[in-house]
């Protein structure tokens, strides 16, 4: 496998030119003095709160555990030109991606076309046949996309990027991205001055501008909610933080009922109409009437209302189609479908276990590939090959061959490393990048996104479920 990049030095071990001022005044830094603001950082993280929940583990008592997702204190940071042509790349695939969900849900032409294979579009999970023939504002479905990126190395030294999955339904993890920033110029407020860093402090502004984009028509003072599953669920701060900082209310199902054709949510000063909601809760649980009947996480005639364009939901029902990861391998097609263009950024190469050439190929193949459920998500659910254990690979094989059109596979990239500060001092890990891409009148998104950091050595799992931490992301202006 060839070495991977590095993000912060050249192949020959020079430091990159964006780099070199912050390389400079790290290598001042005295470890403790750096022990110190890691330790103030993490104090105030506790103290704010910002934890996720971790499902299936639990304490010395028996109650669920929450955790606090480490903070590493050395960014990632991004040239200027370099993120303008990752923006160019992410505009243009949320945009095909959009145009995907709404030709499914409507005259199905990359069906007809053979571009997309329609069995596994109308067979998806996550189909959602109560959505044929709904028209959305705009044609939106996915107004929030998390579209995670690697970049791995090229034979003369230099870095591709590369989207590796793409998330469209709730994507999280926005919350750290703004929250590591503010940390980052609580810390070092002296970096600041001497580093030209694109603010990403306004993410909530975009945000609320984009729901308030896609409001029912007519409406013209819209009022926006953020639906939550509760406090319970492991993103429950973000989805506090993000209506707190839109200035909207935080609702949970309980709070809103149906009458007259319309969502209302519950106030001390009586019903209040809603005319968008943030939903960060799945299609199955969002309305007991159409879906699950057992859930009382949403609100019971909440689709009928929606189905008549009387309330907008952020993202969409049934927008999971399109980011099942069969359906991944399919996207630069996709664009070049509907758009007409090249794809900016690329895929990467990727096996369906469906087909019986792949699957033959991905058997003999095991130990050298990384194999996922293609509803997998958060980093479970995946067989890691070159770290994975002989009897691990050969429980994975019982599965695969069990169920193969379950699961796809990919060559281990070997991800970019950036200098990281762990126990020992400062060491190279793996990491990746979460943009956000929002999506109403027009496209946009802030310059950065969450780096996310293995923060095991060696490990290519950056999964904060799975150990894994975050960094502050540097774009810088030029």
């Amino acid at each position: 496998m060839r070495p991977g990049f590095e993000e912060m030095y050249t192949a020959d071990g020079a430091v990159r030119d964006h780099y070199r001022a912050y390389e400079r005044w790290l290598r001042d830094q005295p470890h403790d003095a750096m022990m110190a603001r890691r330790a103030e950082a993490e104090m105030i993280f506790r103290r704010v709160g910002i934890t996720f929940a971790v499902y299936g583990a639990k304490d010395e008592d028996g109650a669920g555990t929450e955790r606090l997702i480490p903070f590493d204190l050395i960014p990632r940071i991004i040239p200027a030109a370099e993120w303008r042509e990752l923006e160019r790349g992410l505009r243009q695939r949320v945009t095909a991606l959009n145009r995907f969900v709404h030709d499914v849900y409507h005259s199905q032409e990359i069906l007809k076309a053979g571009v997309v294979p329609a069995e596994q579009v109308l067979h998806n999970a996550q189909f959602r046949r109560e959505m044929m023939g709904v028209d959305v504002p705009g044609g939106v479905y996915s107004h929030i996309a998390g579209i995670d990126i690697v970049r791995a190395a090229n034979a003369d030294g230099s870095g591709t990027y590369y989207v590796l999955e793409d998330n469209l339904r709730v994507p999280s993890g926005v919350s750290y991205m703004l929250e590591d920033r503010k940390m980052m110029m609580r810390l070092f407020p002296e970096l600041f001055a001497c580093h030209r860093v694109a603010p990403v402090a306004h993410y909530p502004d975009l945000l609320l501008e984009t729901l308030r984009a896609v409001a029912p028509a007519g409406v013209n003072e819209p009022t926006v909610v953020v639906l939550t599953p509760g406090m319970y669920n492991s993103a429950y701060f973000e989805h506090a933080f993000l209506a707190q900082q839109m200035g909207v209310e935080l609702v949970e199902g309980q709070d809103l009922f149906v009458r007259d054709g319309f969502v209302y949510m519950r106030t001390t000063q009586g019903p209040k109409r809603v005319d968008v909601i943030y939903r960060r809760v799945d299609d199955d649980f969002l309305d007991p009437a159409a879906f699950r009947p057992d859930s009382a996480l949403g609100c019971a005639g909440l689709l009928d209302v929606y189905r008549r364009g009387k309330i907008t939901l952020a993202n969409a029902i049934g927008t999971g189609v399109a980011d099942d990861k069969s359906i991944y391998p399919y996207v630069p097609k996709m664009i070049e479908f509907y758009l007409g263009e090249k794809p900016v950024l690329q895929n990467v190469p990727t096996w369906l276990c469906r087909e019986p050439q792949d699957l033959q190929y991905v058997l003999g193949h095991l130990g050298e590939l990384v194999v996922k459920e293609v509803h997998g998500a958060g980093g479970y659910g995946m067989l890691v090959g070159p770290a994975a254990t002989a009897a691990e690979i050969a429980e994975f094989r019982r599965a695969l061959e069990a169920n193969p059109s379950n699961y796809i596979a990919q060559p281990t990239l070997s991800l970019s490393t950036c200098p990281t500060f762990v126990e020992s001092g400062i060491a190279p890990r793996h990491i990746d990048l979460r943009p956000f891409v929002l999506s109403g009148k027009s496209v946009q998104m802030v310059p950065g996104g969450l780096t996310r950091v293995a923060l095991k050595e060696g490990s290519l799992v950056v999964n904060s479920s799975q150990g894994g931490g975050t960094k502050d992301t540097w774009v810088l202006e030029g």
